[in-house]
């Protein structure tokens, strides 16, 4: 028998029984989209921590710091020197490795005043963060120092004889961050010198115009990793600090023990970016494996990742409650159907037909039962999903502005598979009853 004519048969055996085959394809459907809905809620949440973790920073993105080691008598305890950094760019995967150099300022425009760390780094680092400027543009090699401020830094800008700050007001303070001149105090030393002076004989430190290259989109509201931030080149940086600094010490660098500055800087902090979020957990452990501490979101994600991976492993195993119940359905309409259709069975075998035929007829009728509810139920759970996903909309979920539910195009096709797969099991037993039937006991059979 050919197997278009068993389909044919099976199709046309599954029609004669409407009502019994619709109520069976809708167990299927409920158990098909029991499983997947409730793995996709599994799998919003992981969507949710990886979305909150890509806004909060990048994936690709590793921050280490050096080793303090407690009792170390070394003044360079706690600092990364260039060479150390560069033996980071040479491990494996690593695009980029960049010195962090942090100089604490005071900030000067008209009225307001604001405590601002400049943040110096390499520019392919800086560019590589893909930030977006809402004003300005990118600074380029060669740039006399620049500064590219974050969306929310005007935020903390006030009036120091009055509470005109956004904190307290709750509007902006009128500081044209792009173009107002904005000066700078770099040498805070003198600057704490000259505020708790009560002599009067300490002068008043040097303040610099340093220019804005440009003004990250967004507003206060818009959080972003950069967007408390102020960033510039670290060449330009290191330039303007040994021409404002010239050999004294320079506060968060480290000193020899008598108290001298060295002649080169040191950071506390380096900047690593890996070619793929999948290598960055690996190259993480080797820098910490050097001695060194190193942090990421990918390792939070990770971690966050597997726990909601088992939450996805129970409430599919609910689901799964559904699609068994399901499976029992089929198993007793194929051994109702056998029961119904023994004769024809007995008639076939008596005229020659194969064993085996004969199973795979019965099969094909639990798998197309399978097949189209489970088409019906990815169907169904995209539905649901739909529906979950706009009752949770208006509000965030960890954080992060986001669907509950979410179901890829590889959940619903594996879905169906799943559902053909299980309902053939479940047909498997009662076609071997059909197989087995003795011929003539079955014609005799009323």
């Amino acid at each position: 028998m050919r197997f278009s004519d068993m389909l044919s048969m099976s199709v046309s055996n599954l029609w004669k029984r409407k009502l019994r085959t619709v109520l069976t394809i809708l167990g299927v459907v409920i158990g098909t989209a029991s499983i997947v809905v409730m793995i996709s809620i599994g799998l919003g949440l992981s969507q949710a921590v990886l979305q909150q973790f890509e806004e909060y920073g990048g994936m690709t993105t590793i921050r280490a710091y050096p080793n303090y080691g407690g009792g170390n008598d070394d003044p360079l305890a706690g600092f990364f020197s260039e060479e150390q950094i560069d033996e980071f760019a040479q491990i494996e995967h690593v695009e980029t490795a960049s010195p962090v150099l942090r100089l604490e300022t005071k900030a000067f425009s008209g009225k307001y005043e604001a405590y601002i760390s400049l943040i110096g780094m390499k520019l392919d680092a800086i560019k590589n963060m893909d930030i977006e400027l809402g004003e300005g543009s990118m600074m380029e090699e060669g740039d006399p120092l620049k500064l590219i401020y974050g969306n929310i830094v005007l935020t903390r800008f006030s009036n120091p004889k009055s509470s005109d700050s956004y904190w307290g007001s709750g509007k902006l303070p009128d500081v044209d961050l792009m173009n107002n001149d904005i000066r700078y105090v770099l040498d805070m030393n003198a600057w704490y010198e000259y505020t708790g002076d009560t002599t009067g004989k300490v002068s008043k430190p040097k303040r610099y115009v340093i220019p804005t290259a440009g003004v990250i989109a967004g507003g206060p509201e818009d959080y972003s990793e950069q967007a408390y931030n102020v960033y510039c080149d670290i060449e330009a940086l290191k330039e303007t600090m040994h021409k404002v600094f010239k050999g004294k010490v320079i506060a968060g660098q480290p000193t020899t023990k008598n108290g001298k500055p060295y002649s080169k800087l040191y950071y506390q902090e380096a900047y690593i970016n890996v070619d793929d979020m999948n290598h960055v957990v690996d190259v993480q452990k080797i820098i910490t494996d050097k001695g060194f501490q190193a942090d990421s979101n990918m390792q939070w994600v990770k971690q966050a990742q597997e726990e909601y991976g088992f939450i996805e492993a129970v409430l599919g195993g609910i689901g799964a409650v559904a699609m068994l119940i399901a499976a029992i359905s089929i198993a007793n309409t194929m051994m109702m159907s056998i029961y119904e259709r023994t004769k024809e069975i007995g008639i076939m075998k008596v005229l020659g037909c194969n064993m085996h035929n004969i199973q795979t007829m019965f099969l094909i009728e639990a798998g197309f039962i399978g097949f189209i509810g489970g088409i019906l139920g990815a169907g169904l759970s995209y539905v649901a999903s739909m529906i979950i996903n706009a009752l949770s909309a208006g509000g965030s979920f960890m954080g992060v502005s986001t669907g509950m539910s979410y179901i890829p195009i590889w959940l619903a096709l594996l879905s169906v598979v799943f559902s053909v797969v299980v309902s053939t099991v479940a047909g498997f037993f009662p076609s071997l009853r059909a197989m087995r039937l003795s011929p003539l006991a079955a014609i005799r059979n009323d």
